[in-house]
């Protein structure tokens, strides 16, 4: 499509957008009594405005009903989370018996280090990205280190070619290979949370499992914004937060996926609980634990019921519009976005470095954008003038224009602030 830098293009390309509606099911904050451009998604999605009603009736319910509310509410509580497990199956690609909902994120992946990270004789090391989110990084430092091992030694971090701004996956292959039989795991994420790069989740899975080790992806930046097929690439597990292009409300409840190959199994490794036990059996307290057949079976506590009902929110109106359709925005208006980039660039004679890959099936939502030139004065001119963005050191504002509720006229918009900005700074 041959794109234009107009307002009037901008919005021919709203009125054709079939999720345009979807606007106004969410709620913006206001800067100088106007909407925001809001690009945070990929860090802490709006709210639904159905959020308030889901949950209103776990409260209703909790008054009414008290205990009973287990069984007797409309959504029971004893197996609210179960609620989720088909409609995130289609997100992430994988079976409703693969995935279950609990806790957060990065106590999800400690959880799952109990049964995927298994150090033995020389298979001890786990590979990951340089520079992987601080979470991950102090994760498996704790983790490699409770084992008895050296971070220094046990964790081999893949490393981008010098000056390139992105992994090659020919590299991390080749990595996977050299380590070879002294990798016990594999753990990525799936998209890079500074540069928004996509890494080959098929790909590296395939040569993980070659070296024999465990494969795990976090998906922080991944779910609800691109493509995955976690059950077909056999991805032995994964974890994701909710908050971010789930809309799910801040620092809430996590999604994981467990391969179906290690369900309905006594001798795995895994740290259990009683909402873990089959459910036929949990209330007869028993001794012995029977895990559930399914993903379900990590599950340890009951579930926070008044944290899942904004999640189901929001499902809902993923499970309506369905992946492709957003994917199919999804890149429209990142292409857009990047169109503007490049015509301010040109207008204001500056230098935009965009370094999310170019290729579209290397990205997803975000755009990373390197303002050579520019500091962090143009960050905060941007917030002060309604464009919520993200900025990351040493110079880059991450852009993520989220398709359930950014539109092609804020991308327009968006330029002309940036330009405006710039232009002022050089008065």
């Amino acid at each position: 499509m041959n794109f234009k830098n107009t307002r009037e293009f901008a919005r021919e390309l709203d009125a054709q957008d079939k999720l345009f509606k979807y606007r106004n099911e969410f709620i913006f904050p206001k800067v100088n009594g106007k909407q925001v451009i809001y690009f945070v998604g990929n860090s802490l999605g709006l709210q639904p405005k159905s959020a308030q009603k889901y949950v209103n009736e776990v409260m209703t319910d909790w008054a009414e009903l008290a205990v009973e509310g287990h069984f007797y509410a409309e959504k029971s509580w004893w197996d609210y989370h179960e609620r989720f497990s088909e409609k995130l199956g289609k997100i992430v690609g994988a079976n409703a018996s693969e995935v279950t909902v609990m806790n957060t994120l990065t106590v999800n992946l400690h959880l799952l280090m109990v049964s995927f990270y298994r150090p033995s004789g020389k298979r001890y090391k786990i590979i990951c990205e340089e520079k992987a989110f601080p979470s991950d990084q102090y994760m498996i430092s704790s983790q490699v280190r409770y084992h008895g091992y050296d971070p220094s030694d046990a964790i081999v971090e893949i490393k981008k070619r010098d000056g390139e701004n992105n992994f090659r996956t020919e590299d991390v292959i080749e990595k996977i290979r050299e380590v070879g039989d002294e990798c016990a795991l594999v753990l990525i994420g799936g998209v890079n949370y500074y540069t928004g790069q996509v890494f080959d989740m098929e790909k590296i899975t395939k040569a993980g499992h070659e070296a024999g080790a465990f494969v795990g992806w976090d998906l922080a930046h991944a779910a609800g914004n691109i493509e995955l097929k976690l059950s077909e690439w056999n991805v032995d597990f994964a974890a994701w937060c909710s908050y971010k292009y789930m809309n799910s409300g801040p620092g809430n409840a996590s999604g994981c996926f467990i391969n179906k190959k290690y369900h309905n199994k006594k001798d795995i490794p895994r740290f259990e609980g009683w909402w873990g036990h089959n459910k036929e059996r949990r209330f007869l307290m028993e001794q012995e634990f029977q895990p559930e057949p399914t993903a379900n079976a990590w599950q340890i506590s009951n579930a926070p019921i008044l944290s899942l009902a904004p999640y189901l929110a929001s499902l809902e109106m993923f499970d309506e519009v369905g992946m492709p359709a957003l994917i199919e925005k999804r890149d429209k208006i990142v292409a857009y976005l990047e169109f503007i980039l490049h015509e301010i660039d040109k207008e204001v004679e500056s230098t935009f470095e965009i370094i999310t890959p170019a290729d579209q099936s290397e990205r997803g939502t975000q755009l990373s954008v390197f303002l050579h030139g520019e500091g962090r004065e143009i960050f905060k001119y941007l917030m002060d003038n309604g464009v919520i963005t993200d900025w990351r050191e040493p110079n880059v504002i991450r852009l993520a224009p989220a398709p359930f509720y950014c539109s092609y006229e804020n991308m327009y918009e968006f330029g002309q602030i940036l330009k405006t900005g710039i232009l002022n700074k050089k008065k």
